[in-house]
Formats: C-alpha cells, structure tokens, sequence
C-alpha cells in the first residue's frame, strides 16, 4: 500500500471513530436515566456485517464495550439475514446473550447502503428499572429480578413494536424513564447510520471490507508486536471479597504465550444463592479490559485486539449458568481487573498499580412518603466511586471509578429525580493506604428523605470486610463503612430500610499504597496533610 493509500486509510479511520463518538453522545444527550445521562454508563460502536466490531466510542465501559463485542453476533445467530430490513433495531437485555444482567439494554441495528447491509451500529446502556425486586442482590434466580426480553425486534422498517412498549410499561416502576431510554437507544444507532452513509457516499465506498481489512492487520500486527515481548509462562493470583453473607474467593491463572494470552477462572467459589453471581461474557470483558492496559493500553479496541485474548473457566460464581441470580454482576465483575492485575504483576514486577476499591458503590433508592402521608414515590439510582490503588510512580487516583470508568453523577442530578438530600459528598481522610506512593481516597456520602418521606436502599458494596490490598510493602487501603447517623451498622448489601428522620452514611473505600512507606517523599506528606488527606496525627 502506497503511502498516500495508507493516509487516506488512516483519514478514514479516524472519521469511522468520530461517527461512534457522534453517537454515543446522542444516547448521552437524550437520555432520560441519570446512569446514561450523568455518568456515560453506555457503550457504542460499529461492526461490520460479519459482527466483528470495527470501532467503538471512547464514551462507555469496559463491562458494555466488550460484551457488545461478542453480542452482536447473537443477535445474528437469532435474527436470520432474510428477515433484517432498513429501519430495523432489535433489543435484548438477556444476561447471557447481552451484558450480564437485566437492568441492561442492548440493541443492534443494520445499516444498508443502496439496499445492501455494511455495518451494523450497537449500543448499550443501564436503565432504571427492569421490575422486580429492583436493583439488588436478594433474587434466588433471574426470573425475580425483572423483566427479560429475549432477542426480538424493537422495531421493523421503522414501526415500533408497541406491544413490547406496552408490556414494558406495565413490567416497570419508572416507565416514562425506561421507555424513554429504549427511544434514546435506538436513535443513537440510527445517528450511526445516517454519519456512516454520509461519510460512504462522500469518499465513494460501497462497503467497508477494505477499510475493515486495514483496521484489523494494523491492530493485529501492533497486538502482536507488544505480547512478543512479554515474558512467557504462567502467572496465578486470588483475591477474596465480602459476597453477600460469607466471603467469596476468586482465583485466576495467567498464561502468556508467543500469540495470545490465556486467563483461566478455574478455583474461584461456586455459584452464589444471592444475586453476585458474574455471566462469563461480562467476567471476559473485564479480564480482557485488564490485560490490555498492561499490554496495549495506547491500541484501539476492536475484533482483532480482542482476539488475542481467550478467557476460560468452570461453571462458578465468574462463569454463572442460568437461572442464577444476576443482577449485581458489577460487584464481583469489577474485581476480575484487580484479581487479574495480581497475577500479571508476578510477571510484570514494579509495574502494576495496587488493588483499589475496584467495585463502584451503586445504590438504588425507593423513596415514598412516610406513615401515609401525602409526598412524592421515586426511584434514584446513584453511582460513587472509591479510591484507586497507587502507581508504581505516582499516587491513586481519590473517588475515580477504576475499572468501570462511569462518572460520578452530581448531587443536583442525583436530588432532582426524587425527594432526597445528599447532605454530605466530600474526600474521606485516611482512606489511602500508606506506601512510597498513596493510595487513592474514598469518599463519604451522607444521604436523607426530604421532611415527611423514608425510604428502603439497595446496598450494592464491597472491601467493607476485605479492604484493597497494598503492593510492593505498600499499606491495605480503609475497608468501607455502612451506617446510619446514629452509629447503626447496616449491612454492605442487600435492601434496607432508613426511616423519616435518619441519615444514610457511606464511607467508601479507598486504594491501596504502592511500596515502602519509609520511602514516602517528605513534601508529599507534608502535602497530604496541608490538603486534609492525611490526619495530622496519623502517621
């Protein structure tokens, strides 16, 4: 390929990016759910008409970004060729053809040029509410945890399935915010489309087999070069978190090879009663996300970077078969990084960051009026993030949301979907663990009912019991705490009640430090202090 081919391949590379930007910052934009709109908990990208993902939006997770990769090849597999027209959007949220579990959409739509199929869009996002028991981890199996929608059309040539609107809205707590959300999903693949045409017809392509060809051997070949210098063998790592009434361990075996990299789940725990339990696609995406910032954190994200990769594991509580209970996936989902980390730093020495609160600090809110009394019922959904763990050359990263990558939502965002105060959002001091470099902070939450309301939380936490551990001498981060302003200990899951009157407080977690404390520079501490992340009697 001449040099100017290779440019103008690259040129079209960039502008394929910027389309799947466009579009998630549609889905971002008419939103109706604070979790889309406020945090980006969503993903986006585009296929090709294999189902191999081309490009993906850097608005997104981890845990959407690459299920969606594997996902759209079941929408395939359930959708035949002959029954996809223009127009067409089909929707799911099964667990374990999706993005493992019920709170998120999926949809996938076809896009046609001059009559024939090129790509397909897909995007993903978390909603409200599914029905059920709510978001929380007290199902015995799925089918208590919401509605399930198999792989079905949302629409066709352009008419909305109104009877799945309908059962929608009948199924929900908050069904102008989901359905909502469907509407928002579906007009982001379409911006998709209608961008991709447009740059198609502008450059004169007919299809994206070139375009795809050039993505996938410059990706391939640049993968290959960075695990070409890897050292080789075999790594393993466990790590132990709360689960729901007994800790649970989980367990992975790195091998690294000439042209791939094997992760194997096999010693962690068995399938959990309670709703933690991982779908092996979710459970992968994780693991695929941690082994690429190690190995290519600067390469784009697609098929060919995701092929290097293969994750395997037994039926246990990171590869859960149905009908388990899911829905608090994320809890367990989020430590697979760290879990994985462990035992590439075995191979890798002075180069990973340390375990941090790792898992977000999701809590879902039902508020209604207190003892009959007239006020408003709502459902409020918040995202908050712990500490990160130190670096090997700088400190973590205080209330940054690592693996998942969500945004915190803001406490105006947060009060104005229902009748509830967030009194307190501030830095938790102390929370870092001590070492050569700090930990990063966690944060403390306090939260209350407006005058005349209570309400019942879902409790969705973790390293309340087991606290991120340090790395290379470097201190265990603060476990997190869970209690009401009088002193009351609450559990770290599960639903509970805060009565009128009473204040929920949240101590999140926070990273662990990275080497020797006796090696901590004399001006950073002096710093910590000056700034209120260290007590002045703490050291």
């Amino acid at each position: 390929m001449s040099n100017v081919a290779e440019i103008r391949m690259q040129v079209m590379w960039n502008r394929l990016i910027s389309v799947v930007e466009e579009q998630a910052l549609t889905l971002l934009r008419t939103a109706f759910s604070t979790s889309v709109r406020e945090s980006g908990d969503l993903s986006a990208g585009v296929f090709n008409p294999r189902g191999e993902m081309l490009a993906q939006a850097v608005t997104g997770t981890p845990g959407h970004v690459n299920t969606m990769a594997e996902a759209v090849l079941q929408f395939m597999n359930e959708i035949p060729r002959e029954e996809m027209f223009e127009g067409d959007t089909y929707v799911t949220n099964d667990p374990w053809q999706g993005t493992g579990h019920l709170h998120d959409i999926t949809m996938v739509s076809p896009s046609f040029l001059n009559g024939e199929l090129v790509a397909f869009f897909a995007c993903t996002a978390h909603v409200v509410d599914v029905g059920g028991r709510g978001f929380g981890a007290d199902g015995k199996s799925v089918y208590e945890e919401g509605i399930q929608i198999p792989i079905m059309k949302f629409a066709e040539r352009g008419t909305v399935n109104r009877d799945l609107i309908r059962i929608l809205r009948s199924n929900v707590r908050e069904p102008n915010q989901v359905v909502g959300d469907f509407y928002s999903l579906a007009a982001c693949n379409d911006v998709g489309h209608r961008r991709l045409v447009d740059m198609m017809n502008e450059i004169g392509l007919t299809s994206l087999d070139g375009l795809g060809e050039f993505i996938f051997s410059r990706t391939h070949d640049a993968m290959l070069e960075r695990i070409r210098t890897l050292p080789k063998g075999s790594w393993s790592n466990e790590l132990v978190t709360d689960g729901y009434d007994e800790p649970v361990k989980l367990a992975a075996a790195v091998r690294v090879h000439d042209e791939r990299i094997d992760v194997d789940f096999t010693g962690s725990a068995p399938m959990s009663r309670w709703g933690i339990n991982v779908p092996i696609i979710y459970s992968k995406a994780y693991a695929c996300y941690a082994l690429k910032c190690v190995v290519a954190p600067d390469i784009p994200n697609n098929a060919a970077s995701l092929a290097f990769f293969t994750v395997s594991s037994p039926t246990n509580i990171l590869n859960a078969a149905r009908p388990a209970p899911v829905a608090l996936r994320h809890v367990i989902g989020h430590m697979v990084p760290d879990l994985v980390l462990g035992a590439i730093a075995q191979a890798l020495p002075g180069k990973i960051l340390a375990e941090g609160a790792a898992a977000l600090w999701n809590i879902h809110i039902s508020v209604r009026p207190a003892n009959g009394a007239a006020g408003r019922r709502a459902e409020v959904l918040m995202f908050n993030s712990g500490g990160m763990g130190a670096r090997p050359a700088l400190d973590g990263l205080s209330a940054t949301a690592f693996p998942s990558g969500v945004h915190t939502m803001p406490i105006e965002a947060t009060e104005h979907t229902g009748p509830i105060v967030i009194w307190r959002k501030e830095l938790r001091p102390d929370s870092g663990g001590d070492g050569e470099f700090r930990g990063g902070l966690g944060q403390v939450i306090e939260i209350a009912a407006t005058d005349g309301h209570e309400f019942d939380f879902s409790a969705m936490f973790d390293r309340v019991r087991h606290p991120a551990r340090g790395r290379n001498g470097g201190r265990d981060g603060a476990p997190g705490v869970v209690q009401l302003d009088d002193g009351t200990q609450l559990r770290p899951k599960g639903w509970q009640h805060v009565p009128e009157g009473r204040r929920l407080i949240l101590e999140l977690p926070g990273g662990g430090g990275y080497g020797d404390p006796a090696r901590r520079n004399v001006d950073a501490r002096a710093e910590d202090r000056s700034k209120g992340y260290v007590s002045e009697n703490d050291r």
